[in-house]
């Protein structure tokens, strides 16, 4: 959708737990003694969520970075995905644009979590001191990682996420939110948006830049 687009609250919550699900670290056995129980992951930090979901969200700059990926590392599946989105209508029929926060990309996810809090899917944990919270923890338990299987599996269509989901989590190779930021706010669309609007995509530029990229590529597969 490319004026932005809106989703209602469970679809956030079927795409947020597909999300945390396959990006989540799974825990140690036996896990730390603060650990929720029947936890089997976690993943740290809203940033990280946050940051996560604007590339789920926004397949024109998730297929963008994944011609960065290429360009440094020279790994061809990387480009070959990169055309897989591009070629398709996927960034027009599948973007959810996000708001400009103080801090980039971000959208309230309380309701959607709250969703998930509520089965015993996903169970949020604040750090910090009274009246100050210094990071939000998502643990999935073992029902949460259940459900999300089951849902792919009853909802083939579904399964579009949680294919991008395992996608963005590899793009983001353990990094943390802030690292990830960081990487966002190199695109001038990103980084130029006024607070409280939408980030625009930004297909087109990334439709060039593939052209360029398998021009040459298959230059430097004919020396």
């Amino acid at each position: 959708m490319t004026d932005g687009g809106t989703t209602s609250v469970y679809q956030d919550a079927v795409r947020l737990l597909l999300l945390i699900a396959l990006a989540a670290e799974p825990l140690p056995a036996p896990p730390p003694g603060d650990t929720p129980a029947g936890s089997v992951a976690v993943l740290h930090s809203q940033v990280l969520l946050q940051k996560l979901d604007f590339w789920l969200r926004n397949p024109d700059y998730l297929a963008d970075e994944l011609i960065s990926r290429f360009e440094r590392d020279g790994n061809r599946e990387d480009l070959d995905l990169a055309r897989q989105i591009l070629d398709s209508d996927e960034p027009e029929v599948r973007s959810y644009q996000m708001l400009r926060h103080l801090f980039g990309a971000y959208e309230p996810l309380d309701e959607a979590l709250s969703v998930l809090r509520a089965p015993g899917l996903v169970i949020r944990r604040r750090r910090g001191v009274l009246g100050h919270t210094t990071q939000h923890d998502y643990y999935l338990t073992e029902h949460g990682r259940d459900t999300a299987r089951r849902i792919v599996q009853d909802v083939p269509e579904l399964s579009y996420y949680a294919e991008r989901s395992r996608l963005v989590a590899d793009l983001a190779a353990g990094r943390r939110g802030s690292a990830l930021r960081d990487i966002q706010y190199l695109q001038a669309e990103y980084a130029d948006a006024e607070i409280g609007t939408r980030i625009a995509g930004i297909a087109d530029r990334a439709r060039r830049r593939l052209s360029e990229a398998l021009a040459s590529a298959g230059s430097a597969g004919t020396r």
